[in-house]
């Protein structure tokens, strides 16, 4: 690592824990490749001292981080502005410090998903698309964002507490139609895009059980976890010759509009960058 100085562009990731956040490795590879005189530290910060650690971020010089679990509804209480997309989503997951120390809250997860369907499937198109998504969490609060500014006018959604889908249909409105876990399957008829974004699934939890039966034949499959990269709902989407879409293009994309505006620099996402993150997490 270069040395630190005073001149240094300091930017972080908050969480606890932190130290399993690939987002340090991801920015320093960024930070590497355009020459930039820059450092992305992992800064774990427990509950009971976020709001204060949030508010240091601009005295301690620097030019803003990223937010994740467990802190990011705290970030969007603490900022002194948030952008539409956190607005609506209703956390924040990226802090940029102003000159004048005022702390802007944007949430970038509906950016980095929509952008790594995009990448997958360049001619995708959201109008006249039906889409389910599984899950009712923070992350299908931007799935739902993003789907909704791209023109999908009915989303399917399913999860296993209906309480928190109704919630969420209730705060985005119209385009969103709940419907029982159990129907799950009946609810992939004649959709053109299916987005799981439960840990049914991720390493070391239970499978997804779901038909993929009823997807249209040009249809997108997305998982947004990426431990394994290729969940078994992947593996069966590939099987039956529909579009697998993994959930590490989300990771690296959503984190491309912090570091333009912490580093001033125009960082890419291509093979080269997805190698070496997924090295990093071999090694942890």
């Amino acid at each position: 690592m270069p040395s630190v100085t005073s001149t240094t562009l300091k930017a972080g990731v908050i969480g606890w824990p932190v130290d399993h956040s690939l987002s340090p490795r991801l920015h320093g590879y960024w930070l590497d490749q355009l020459g930039i005189d820059g450092v992305y530290l992992p800064l774990p910060v427990a509950p009971d001292d976020i709001a204060d650690a949030i508010r240091a971020l601009p005295k301690l010089g620097f030019r803003g981080a990223n937010v994740t679990v467990p802190h990011k509804e705290a970030a969007f209480r603490t900022v002194d502005v948030l952008r539409p997309a956190a607005e609506r989503i209703g956390a924040v997951n990226t802090i940029i410090c102003k000159e004048d120390g005022k702390l802007v809250g944007d949430n970038t997860d509906a950016f980095g998903f929509m952008e790594n369907i995009r990448a997958a499937v360049p001619a995708w198109q959201g109008a006249g698309l039906s889409a389910v998504v599984l899950g009712a969490g923070g992350a299908a609060r931007a799935v739902l964002e993003a789907l909704i500014s791209a023109g999908v006018d009915d989303i399917r959604m399913a999860n296993r507490t209906s309480a928190r889908a109704d919630d969420l249909a209730r705060h985005f409105g119209s385009q969103v139609h709940v419907v029982a876990w159990d129907d799950r399957n009946a609810a992939c008829e004649g959709a053109g895009l299916l987005v799981n974004t439960t840990t049914l699934g991720m390493t070391g939890k239970p499978p997804l059980d779901i038909s993929l039966d009823g997807l249209s034949a040009e249809g997108v499959v997305n998982d947004i976890v990426y431990a394994p990269l290729k969940t078994p709902l992947l593996a069966a989407a590939e099987a039956r010759g529909l579009t697998a879409v993994d959930g590490l293009g989300m990771l690296l994309h959503q984190a491309r509009p912090g570091f333009e505006a912490w580093f001033d620099g125009k960082p890419v996402v291509d093979d080269k960058l997805r190698t070496h993150v997924l090295a990093g997490r071999a090694e942890s």
